[in-house]
């Protein structure tokens, strides 16, 4: 199986590093900022960076749209996880026509309120995961696997 982890850098992506369990075995590549801690974090991994900041930026979801597309098309991943954030749109949805599944976890630091990503991307997900049960009034569809921390 090949999968991407696509996030923004510092809490998203350290967010990503906690599913090494998951996907260290893995054929993967990654979707990231080219800032410090995520060339540290990701020396010996495949990275493709992306256009930043992000945060309800027009320009970043063109430039990200287009790095989406091609990037999707040359690796044709199985499965696209994300924790966020904006990044993460393009590429679920343009997953979702290139036939990957896709799973979201919202943000940790979420108890009781959707991020704008989550919002974004629940309608398309196959998973959608929260770590807090009060997160199920807000995505009654979502799975609460409790905290990754």
């Amino acid at each position: 199986m090949k999968v991407c982890l696509v996030g923004s850098s510092g809490g998203h992506l350290m967010h990503l590093q906690m599913l090494k369990p998951f996907w260290e075995e893995e054929d993967r590549f990654w979707v990231t900022f080219d800032k410090a801690d995520s060339r540290s974090l990701l020396k010996d991994e495949k990275m493709y960076k992306c256009y930043y900041p992000t945060n309800r930026s027009l320009k970043a979801l063109v430039i990200n749209t287009i790095l989406a597309y091609k990037v999707l098309k040359k690796e044709k991943p199985d499965l696209i996880i994300s924790s966020g954030a904006a990044v993460a749109v393009p590429f679920f949805y343009l997953g979702k026509l290139f036939k990957a599944k896709l799973i979201y976890i919202e943000i940790f630091d979420r108890i009781n309120k959707p991020t704008m990503t989550g919002k974004m991307v629940y309608p398309i997900t196959d998973r959608f995961i929260v770590e807090w049960e009060e997160m199920l009034k807000v995505y009654p569809k979502a799975i609460n696997l409790g905290s990754i921390f």
